[in-house]
C-alpha cells in the first residue's frame, strides 16, 4: 500500500497549486478559521457553506467571541446548516480553549483531538493545515481516492480500513508541505474523483498510479456498507396564527425536547400522524387556542439521515394567543428564534 501511495505528494502538490479552488477559508491558516470551516463542511456542500462562513466570522470573529456567545444566538447563526449539535460543540470547545489554553487554539495534536466536537478527521485537518503536522485528515473524499488508487475491495466504512489508510498516508506525508497535501487530497476527492457520477479520470493527476483507472472500473470503488432504508413518518404541522396580531400574537412556536432529533430547537407545533381538518381544529381546541378557521392543507417533505418527515401543514387562525406556545412575530422568527429547515419550509 505504501509503495503505491508514495508518489502521491509529487503528483498532487503541483496540481493543487495550479488547480485549487479559491475558497474563503483558504485565505489564511488561522486555526480558528480552519476549525470553523471544517465543522461547517461536515455533511454540507461547499457552496452552501460560503455564506454561512462569512456571516459567522462577522458575528463571532474570534475564540473569545464564540466562547461568550449565548447558545440561542449561536443556533440562530447556524440556522439552516443542520446537525445543530455541531454548533453547540463549537461553543463548548471555545470555552475549553479559554479555560484550559488561555484563549489560544492548541498546537498539540492530542490537545486538538480532545476538544469537544473534534474527531480524528478534523484534528488531522487543523494540525496539518495550520501547524504543518504530518497527520492525515481522512474523510469520505480521501477514503474514495485511496480506495480507487489501490482498487481496494475492503469496506471503507470499517474503522480498520480508515485506520489502515490513515497509517499508510502518514508514512508518505511531505514534512514540509503537510497542509498543502491534506488540502490536495480533499480537493482531488471533491472536484475530480467525485462521489456521485463518473470521476474525471482524464483530468486526474494520480491517474498513472490508479489501479481502478487502469482497470477501467473506478465506480466499483469505494465499497461501502449497505444503507438502511429511511423510516417515513407522517406528521401534521400547525401554522397557528393569531386573528389579531396586535394582541401580542404572531405565529405559534415551541421548543423541542432537550434530547433527540433537533434537540432544544424551536419548532412549529406538530403531532405524529396525518390529521383531517376536523381533527386539526379539535387538537387546537385541546391546546386551549379557540381556533376560528382552518385553511387548505399543503404538503412538505424533509429528509434527515435516518428518517423522512412527510408533513401535512394546516394554517389555523386562533382567537387569542395563549400558552403553552411562544407567539413570535415574523421579525422575531427571522432574527431571534432558530427554526430548523424542516419547519422553515412549512412557512412558504
Amino acid at each position: 500500500m505504501r509503495d503505491t501511495l508514495s508518489r502521491l505528494p509529487e503528483l498532487l502538490l503541483p496540481w493543487y497549486a495550479a488547480e485549487s479552488r479559491d475558497l474563503p477559508w483558504r485565505v489564511d491558516r488561522e486555526p480558528y478559521h480552519v476549525w470553523i470551516s471544517e465543522i461547517m463542511l461536515q455533511q454540507t456542500r461547499v457552496e452552501a457553506v460560503r455564506g454561512y462562513y462569512a456571516r459567522f466570522l462577522d458575528a463571532l470573529p474570534d475564540i473569545p467571541a464564540l466562547a461568550n456567545a449565548p447558545e440561542e444566538y449561536l443556533l440562530k447563526l447556524w440556522e439552516g446548516l443542520g446537525y445543530y449539535s455541531r454548533a453547540r460543540q463549537l461553543g463548548r470547545a471555545a470555552r475549553v480553549i479559554m479555560q484550559e489554553h488561555g484563549g489560544v487554539f492548541p498546537r498539540d495534536p492530542a490537545a486538538i483531538r480532545a476538544l469537544p466536537g473534534i474527531g480524528d478527521y478534523t484534528a488531522g485537518a487543523i494540525a496539518s493545515i495550520c501547524f504543518g503536522e504530518p497527520i492525515p485528515a481522512v474523510d469520505g473524499n480521501v477514503l474514495r481516492v485511496v480506495s480507487r488508487i489501490l482498487a481496494d475491495d475492503t469496506c471503507v466504512d470499517l474503522p480498520a480500513t480508515k485506520a489502515a489508510y490513515r497509517d499508510a498516508l502518514a508514512d508518505i506525508y511531505p514534512r514540509d508541505r503537510a497542509g498543502d497535501f491534506t488540502q490536495a487530497l480533499m480537493e482531488l476527492g471533491a472536484t475530480v474523483c467525485i462521489p456521485r457520477g463518473e470521476p474525471r479520470c482524464v483530468d486526474c493527476p494520480a491517474a498513472a498510479i490508479c489501479a481502478a483507472n487502469s482497470a477501467g472500473d473506478p465506480l466499483r470503488y469505494p465499497v461501502r456498507a449497505a444503507k438502511r432504508a429511511r423510516r417515513v413518518e407522517e406528521r401534521t404541522v400547525f401554522l397557528l396564527c393569531a386573528a389579531d396580531p396586535s394582541s401580542g400574537g404572531g405565529l405559534a412556536i415551541n421548543r423541542r425536547p432537550p434530547m433527540g432529533l433537533l434537540a432544544g430547537l424551536w419548532e412549529l407545533p406538530n403531532v405524529l400522524g396525518k390529521l383531517s381538518a376536523q381533527e386539526v381544529m379539535e387538537q387546537a381546541a385541546d391546546w386551549g387556542l379557540s381556533p376560528l378557521s382552518c385553511g387548505e392543507p399543503y404538503h412538505r417533505v424533509h429528509i434527515f439521515t435516518h428518517v423522512e418527515w412527510h408533513m401535512t401543514v394546516y394554517p389555523v387562525t386562533c382567537a387569542t394567543p395563549v400558552p403553552p406556545f411562544v407567539w413570535a412575530s415574523e421579525e422575531e422568527i427571522s432574527s431571534v428564534y432558530a427554526l430548523p429547515t424542516a419547519f422553515r419550509i412549512c412557512l412558504a
